[in-house]
């Protein structure tokens, strides 16, 4: 047997960075903040304004000098003459003094000679005119001018995922638009005889296409625009007819035909008419993959079984597409993890006060087993992890 000229069996890191290696530079765009949800940024954002703007309060109450209120309680409050109020939009005009304060509400700014709040619930109305405090006014509750961020700070960085506290966070900091990472294109190919699309009858031995549909939400998740190829026989000439109608894409993902079987066309194609970058990953489940050209196109093939296809584009393909790492936690394993000498495993778990435990059924076939497991259990190449070790823990 000729021996291959390309990895086989890579490491997952391995596999990433060959991924990568393949894609074109996405390039950059300018986008509306609006649309700006689940992109990445392709630049830093600096603060335009500072943030709070004036320093201000964090309650509803009075704002007076704190050295005045000192010693307030229940048994013997304080009393203050009221000389205005104080909103957002509308600041208190003149100057606290001693024996003063002023009705302040929340986000409104401090006015000058205050430095301390009184919440509203610890004050009595004493005439038109007065108040008691019954504990003292603190200046904890003031927020300081540019306490959150200041004009000119670096806030958020390039390679940033846009989350929508992110997206509210650049909204704080005066920009309209964001630079972000330009949208990959990526073309979808299922493969297989067997494979059927859902709500069609199926014979013995047919499935339906959760493939297709399981993949197509992970890319619009990760921002791809995506190109739907369909589903293609187990054929040379129709799975190259679909090789062909991917065309303009920045990468091709297929699933099935890639492992050992006699009808794994995929593969031969790759191997006969293209270029292999490596096949297999030391991973379970998902060791049967494969990534390549076809006449210069990056080609991701993912194994056929819905697990392996899944849990491979989670622990390889997102990361790439997204320019973000993996999701990780460190947990106690609330039950074993077996490990596997040569290979690194994703078991599925479950997350239950502070311990991960095995989900139970970690067959590749199982897919159901990820709809209901919480993360995916990384277990080294090696013995495994006993209950009460610490496992590390990621979400795809």
């Amino acid at each position: 047997m000729t021996r291959p000229t390309f990895p086989m069996h890579v490491g997952v890191a391995e596999a990433r960075q060959s991924l990568a290696a393949l894609l074109p530079d996405p390039g950059t765009e300018p986008v509306p903040l609006a649309g700006a949800r689940g992109r990445t940024l392709a630049a830093d954002l600096a603060a335009r304004v500072s943030h709070p703007s004036a320093t201000e309060s964090a309650l509803d109450g009075i704002a007076a000098r704190e050295a005045d209120t000192i010693g307030a309680s229940s048994d013997t409050p304080t009393r203050l003459r009221v000389m205005g109020e104080s909103r957002a939009g509308l600041p208190f005009a003149g100057t606290v003094g001693p024996g003063e304060c002023v009705r302040i509400y929340t986000g409104a700014p401090l006015p000058p000679g205050a430095d301390a709040i009184c919440p509203v619930e610890q004050l009595a109305e004493d005439g038109p005119d007065h108040v008691l405090l019954r504990r003292p006014a603190l200046s904890a509750d003031v927020r300081p001018e540019g306490g959150d961020f200041r004009a000119g700070e670096v806030v958020l960085r390039a390679g940033t995922l846009l989350t929508p506290p992110r997206v509210a966070l650049a909204a704080a900091l005066g920009h309209a638009e964001v630079p972000v990472r330009r949208r990959l294109r990526v073309a979808l190919l299922s493969t297989g005889d067997e494979v059927r699309e859902p709500g069609e009858a199926l014979l013995p031995g047919q499935v339906y296409d959760s493939n297709r549909y399981g993949l197509t939400a992970l890319l619009e998740e990760c921002g791809c625009e995506v190109l739907n190829l369909g589903h293609a026989p187990d054929s040379p000439d129709a799975l190259a007819g679909s090789l062909a109608a991917a065309g303009g894409a920045d990468l091709l993902l297929t699933s099935g035909g890639v492992s050992m079987g006699r009808y794994d066309f995929m593969r031969d194609l790759l191997l006969g008419r293209g270029e292999v970058a490596f096949w297999k990953i030391r991973m379970r489940p998902g060791g049967p993959a494969l990534l390549g050209r076809w006449e210069g196109l990056p080609v991701f093939g993912l194994p056929g079984n819905p697990v392996s296809s899944l849990v491979v584009f989670g622990v390889i393909v997102r990361p790439v597409l997204t320019g973000q790492p993996l999701r990780t936690l460190r947990l106690r394993a609330g039950t074993a993890f077996g490990g596997l000498p040569d290979k690194t495993a994703f078991w599925r778990g479950v997350v239950s006060g502070g311990e991960v435990r095995d989900y139970g059924q970690q067959g590749s076939g199982v897919l159901r087993s990820l709809g209901e497991a919480d993360v995916l259990v990384v277990i080294p190449e090696g013995p495994g992890v006993r209950v009460g070790e610490e496992v590390e823990v990621v979400w795809v």
